[in-house]
């Protein structure tokens, strides 16, 4: 259900609400739910605008499937995951599903007829018809297949998806997405066992999911969606691939604490019987009567002409005289909704005086009543003197009683405002719903009838649906002023059953979609005898009814008569085939779960895109349909948890002083100093402090390079210095404070008032596993190296924390058992990844054996020697202007934006705008086109490609160019003057122009932000095809060393957000390699650093990478293949930094015991040298301090002599110095290891005709643990 721009003025209103979603701080849930149509319709017509797309059905599936894997990775879920699918809707939202497939078709259609009118030739392919996305369909039932395959696949294969209940409430299971999902946490929060601190994430793209959410009751849920950008235009290319889509958190803790805030009038009113739970369920029913999927807006109340506040300042104004409240639990007190409603009728009089005005105006100037008196009593006797309008007269000066009349004039206006209101609620009844007579009956219908729907649709909220066959059966709601009498009312429902596939298919789908129908059915549609003929009307009205936007206008097309539609249906039900009636039957949720004892081959309906899963491991459980219906009586209640705070679960709560007098800094704050805070509030990160300052004085922590502890022992006091600041930092102090002041109020709408006091801090980037004495290991707390200011009065410390319920480990042996995958964050083999071998006899010294994979790296050196012969060179605008002979600000312009308009400029023609300008710089979005356009601080440059862009332009348009230069000044230039001869057709000429763009390749290539480093493309191809040539010599090595545990990094949950190496500098040609795993891009795959976005946060900088090979996911980022993807620190290790620094400091960090790898799987090889990437000429965006290397990173004692496992050994008098021993020890440990190792074998590909991936993982994988911590 959608509640039009109603998400908009929520994030407007409440502007802490939302945060986009980052990796590192991504709060831990218990269960995810997938209101799966969104997704179904965003990977199948991303861009209805676009009448040239196509898609195949094979690419919708694997790209549905790549988007839920990708929502999976962000949240991973503790429990369940809940994909929902839209069944068969109640008749109530049938409606709406019915205007609105037809207006698409008809939309549809008008596309194509304007393009081809155009003379734009269309593919022969039939277009993506998006109607198909109905319960029924072949296509549904196909995609139904399709995801069964693909959960058996992922539990079988998936070590994240195996420790969660998969639940698949397809197509064919009755009920909206949404609601079934609903039915499950209702279900859910009426058992007895019931955990009420489950965290719960709904994704979904209706904004009403907010108001479903908030019915749970449950304290920590939230909601995923895709980021809306408002005020966008129709013809902006959507972002489809899930990778670069920027996914927004809406999280419902936070609007409960704003509703408690807006409704914070009412505590001294009603003393304790303020509820929140209680308001929390008004202000759910309020957002009802703007309208929604089952019922009409109330008249002239639409949210961008602030209905909402007026809905919420009549609520607090009448809801202390009701005692009690509208909304109980679901169950509508008619006493007291009608009460508000009176109340809130006084709109309807309010609206109308404005519009009384106007007429009042226009009648003296024109001199003509628009509806007088007299017209108004003729009307009423038409209508057989019309009781219930007079009384309407009664019941309006009930509103009205502030006013006081002293004399005759005053009572004649008065008497005529009442007898024009009457009228134009009359004409309102008569042109829109159609009556002729607007009787007392009449409005007791339109009354019962409304209310009726507002008291089904709390049902369907609280309690699921109560009847599927009742709807709202007009097209527009009544006024406020006629919904009376209602107290007394008796609602009941019949709960009837749902319409089965094929019926809600005829009631909803337009002639032009009856393809989608089985062919016995499909005349029905178009036949002139068919009884239901009318119902399907191949023309239709719209009408925006105080709306602005086309989409939120009222389609005028009959209600469905169900009794006529079945009756029809009948006689040709016996037509169906089997396959089609396999199709039209209802059936039960599914749930599915990882078993490693059940071992059977899934067979594939998809075998040339999706082999058979030879070993599927999965369980499979039906729901009974009626399993998850609660009573009408069950209260959803939350509990108060404000003792305990859920990382991520943001609060406004935690903070309830002011700012703290200064001497409090001197004689208290500094025990803060190396402790752990909560910082960013309500959007909480944990951080450790270093520093504290009032501007004056400043104390900070007095430590070692590297070293990062929380002191947090009173018998271990910070290691603390104070310094008096200089004036020049004085300043910094207050431009920090201002930084601080303004982020507050403009991003968060939070007053902060005066800070005497900043903290300074490093947030926590993650949690590492840190190896200690006797063998025994501990997961420690990691801290950025990057220091950021704090208001103190932002700050929250001593709150009770609940952190992630992960296993965890506690010795060597549970950290490296055998078989595990690990990286080596030490030289040599810096980088390398490898497999834990059976370390019993070595790891009760702190060792741990491993067999590394070392595979032969490309030879980019010459490349980036030779890299300004392939780079492309940007001139200046006046550099092409004089070899275009033209003016630099034309050249300017045209690489911009030029909008042509209808007309002529002294006679324009309309207020559409085509923009024929080359689109390659964006100024205010920072934004430019690689390869075309580059920003400096001074100026735009332009490649050699835009001045043969312009050449051409110039060329096919010049007439563009003159009329541009004439008229410099202009925003817009239209038509009639750029082409004036009775002959010339501008509009014919601006769609030639942009044809002939969009023909041009430039148009399919995307901008990047001005801020980011990047290779061009052509040297991107280069590194390809160095890479390429590296594959063909096949020389993966492999070698067993004994290393020490610290220098071996394991892809963990409980470590995700952590640097493997944090000194690591990074530079474009940088060799990487991916080190996550059950993540888009393959773990062990490497690849080359293309790009470098900077940015704020440490955690927030993204690499752009070429990896070496293809994968499902990857992106096109100036590539030739999708291989290209962009990963933060936490996700990589550096090759070549490890081989920078292996190069200039001379020192062994492991000990390296060489041995023969033996066993079936190794041959004999070669173990050759790393080639590491040579040194890079360009700087890294961070600006990082060189630290020491610490001296954990060495190894043995201060022994004279060396001894090696091979028996060698380096004789002390032979070297200088220890260091000299060192790396001569490490020169024959090296030599030694030429004669060892082998490869592995490479595994099969997972998908055919998908590239092997190579390195490939090493044997099988570790399960994942993520039970207990």
């Amino acid at each position: 259900m959608g509640v039009p721009k109603f998400y908009r003025w929520i994030s407007e209103r409440y502007p802490c609400l939302s945060e986009v979603v980052k990796e590192h701080q991504i709060p831990e849930f218990d269960n995810l739910y997938l209101d799966m149509n969104g997704i179904i319709h965003q990977c199948s017509h991303p861009n209805d605008e676009d009448v040239h797309f196509r898609i195949s059905e094979e690419k919708i599936f694997a790209d549905i499937f790549h988007y839920l894997e990708v929502l999976f990775r962000i949240i991973k879920p503790r429990r369940v995951f809940f994909m929902a699918v839209d069944g068969v809707a109640p008749r109530a939202k049938m409606n709406q599903q019915r205007g609105r497939r037809f207006r698409s078709a008809k939309e549809a259609e008008e596309k194509i007829k304007k393009a081809l009118d155009k003379g734009e030739v269309l593919p022969t392919e039939a277009r993506f018809d998006s109607n198909c996305i109905t319960p029924g369909t072949d296509f549904m039932a196909r995609l139904q297949e399709q995801l069964k395959y693909f959960v058996h696949n992922k539990l079988s294969t998936d070590k994240l998806w195996q420790k969660v209940k998969v639940y698949l409430s397809g197509h064919e299971t009755p009920g909206e997405g949404e609601h079934k999902i609903m039915e499950f946490i209702r279900s859910e929060n009426a058992q007895p066992g019931h955990d009420p601190n489950t965290r719960h994430c709904l994704y979904g793209l209706d904004a009403d999911l907010i108001m479903l959410g908030l019915t749970s009751h449950e304290p920590n849920f939230s909601l995923l969606r895709e980021e809306v950008r408002f005020g966008g235009k129709k013809s902006q290319k959507r972002i489809t691939t899930p990778e670069e889509t920027t996914f927004h958190l809406l999280h419902l803790s936070l609007m409960r604490e704003y509703i408690d805030y807006e409704f914070s009038e009412l505590k001294g009113q009603l003393g304790s019987d303020y509820d929140l739970e209680r308001i929390i369920d008004d202000w759910i029913l309020m957002g009802f009567l703007v309208g929604n999927d089952f019922i009409p807006h109330l008249p002239h109340l639409h949210i961008n002409h602030d209905a909402l506040p007026l809905l919420y300042q009549t609520y607090i104004s009448v809801l202390p005289r009701l005692g009690g409240y509208l909304n109980e639990n679901g169950h509508l007190n008619l006493r007291n909704f009608e009460k508000y409603l009176e109340k809130l009728a006084e709109f309807d009089r309010e609206h109308f005086s404005e519009v009384f005005v106007d007429l009042k105006w226009f009648e003296s100037k024109v001199g003509n009543k628009y509806l007088n008196e007299a017209a108004g009593l003729a009307a009423e006797k038409e209508a057989d003197s019309a009781p219930g309008l007079s009384a309407l007269t009664s019941s309006d000066e009930v509103t009205g009683k502030g006013k006081v009349t002293t004399g005759e004039e005053e009572e004649e206006d008065d008497d005529l405002f009442e007898t024009e209101f009457r009228q134009y609620k009359r004409t309102y009844y008569m042109t829109k719903i159609g009556v002729d007579v607007v009787s007392d009956e009449f409005l007791a219908n339109q009354a019962k009838s409304y209310v009726e729907g507002i008291q089904w649709i709390l049902h369907y909220y609280y309690h699921g649906v109560q009847s599927w066959s009742w709807y709202y059966p007009y097209h527009y709601a009544p006024f406020l002023s006629d919904i009376r009498n209602i107290s007394g009312l008796k609602l009941t429902f019949d709960l009837g059953k749902p319409f089965m596939p094929f019926q809600q298919l005829l009631a909803v789908l337009p002639a032009a979609s009856m393809e989608l129908l089985p062919e016995c059915y499909r005349h029905l549609m178009t036949s002139e005898s068919s009884p239901i003929i009318e119902y399907y009307p191949l023309d239709f009205k719209t009408d925006l009814n105080g709306k602005q936007q086309e989409w939120e206008a009222v389609v005028l097309i009959p209600f469905i008569e169900e009794r006529c539609l079945l009756a029809a249906m009948e006689s040709y039900n016996h037509k169906l085939t089997k396959e089609e009636k396999d199709r039209n039957r209802h059936t039960e949720c599914a749930v599915y779960s990882y078993d490693e004892e059940i071992d059977f081959t899934y067979t594939s309906t998809l075998p040339q895109l999706f082999p058979d899963i030879v070993h599927c491991h999965v369980r499979k459980a039906h729901i009974p349909m009626d399993a998850w219906q609660v009573p009408l009586g069950h209260v959803s209640r939350g509990v108060d948890h404000s003792a305990l705070y859920f990382c991520g679960f943001p609060t406004l709560t935690l903070i309830k002083y002011l700012c703290p007098i200064k001497y409090l800094f001197t004689l208290h704050l500094t025990f803060l100093l190396g402790k752990s805070v909560f910082v960013n509030w309500p959007h909480l990160e944990e951080a450790r402090i270093t520093a504290v300052s009032d501007g004056e004085t400043k104390f900070f922590l007095e430590e070692p390079p590297g070293v990062q502890r929380v002191y947090d022992r009173p018998s271990t006091p910070p290691p603390t210095k104070v310094t008096y600041l200089s004036d020049k930092e004085q300043k910094e102090w207050v431009k920090d404070v201002q930084g601080i002041t303004e982020n507050f109020l403009k991003r968060k709408g939070i007053v902060i008032n005066e800070t005497a006091v900043v903290l300074y801090g490093q947030l926590l980037t993650g949690r590492k596993y840190v190896p200690k004495a006797n063998g025994q290991v501990e997961l420690e707390k990691q801290w950025s190296k990057q220091v950021l200011s704090f208001a103190y009065q932002t700050v929250v410390k001593d709150i009770k924390v609940f952190y992630s319920s992960l296993t965890c480990f506690k010795s060597l042996d549970e950290l490296f058992p055998i078989s595990t995958t690990v990286f080596m964050v030490g030289n040599p083999y810096y980088g390398a990844m490898g497999e834990v071998q059976d370390s019993s006899d070595v790891i009760k010294d702190g060792r741990v054996r491993v067999v590394f994979s070392v595979p032969q790296e490309p030879q980019l050196e010459p490349l980036i020697q030779n890299q300004h012969k392939y780079c492309v060179k940007y001139n200046p605008g006046y550099i092409l202007a004089s070899r275009l002979g033209i003016t630099s600000y034309l050249v300017s312009r045209f690489s911009g934006s030029i909008f042509i308009g209808r007309g002529s400029k002294k006679n324009p023609c309309g207020e559409q705008r085509t923009n024929v300008g080359l689109n390659l710089k964006f100024s205010k979005k920072n934004e430019e086109v690689p390869g075309y356009t580059k920003r400096t601080e001074k100026e735009w440059l332009y490649s050699s490609a835009v001045e043969e862009l312009l050449a051409e332009y110039l060329d096919r348009f010049s007439e563009v160019f003159d009329t541009v230069s004439k008229n410099s000044h202009d925003d817009v230039f239209y038509e009639d003057d750029i082409w004036p001869g009775e002959d010339q057709n501008g509009a014919e000429k601006v769609a030639e122009i942009t044809s002939w763009l969009k023909s041009h390749p430039v148009s399919s290539i995307s901008r990047a932000s001005c801020d980011l480093q990047i290779l061009d493309a052509t040297i991107v191809e280069k590194i390809e095809e160095a890479v390429e040539k590296a594959k063909v010599k096949k020389s993966t090595k492999k070698v067993r060393v004994t290393v020490k545990p610290h220098l071996l990094f394991r892809p963990l949950e409980q470590q995700q957000g952590v640097v493997p190496d944090p000194n690591a500098e990074y530079r474009l040609f940088d060799r990487v390699v991916n080190i996550r795993e059950s993540f888009t891009v393959p773990v062990g795959l490497r690849g080359t650093i293309i790009g470098i976005k900077g940015a704020e946060r440490e955690a927030e900088v993204l690499y752009e990478v070429l990896f070496d090979e293809e994968f499902a996911g990857g992106l096109n980022i100036r590539c030739t293949s999708p291989r290209g993807y962009r990963l933060p620190p936490c996700a990589l290790i550096n090759l070549s930094y490890g081989g920078r620094v292996d190069h200039t400091s001379h020192k062994l960090t492991a000990i390296v015991k060489p041995q023969p790898v033996t066993g079936a799987n190794f041959n004999s090889r070669q173990v050759a040298g790393l080639n590491h990437s040579p040194r890079s000429p360009f700087l890294p965006t961070q600006v990082r301090g060189k630290m020491a290397r610490e001296k954990s990173f060495f190894w043995g004692r201060r022994y004279k002599i060396m001894k090696l496992s091979n028996g060698l050994m380096v004789h002390g008098p032979q070297c200088q110095s220890e260091s000299d021993a060192k790396e001569k020890a490490a020169f024959f440990a090296l030599q030694r290891l030429n004669s060892v190792g082998s490869g592995f074998p490479l595994p099969p590909p997972l998908y055919p005709g998908m590239s092997q991936i190579r390195p490939s993982p090493i044997g099988a994988m570790p399960p994942v643990f993520n039970q207990g911590y």
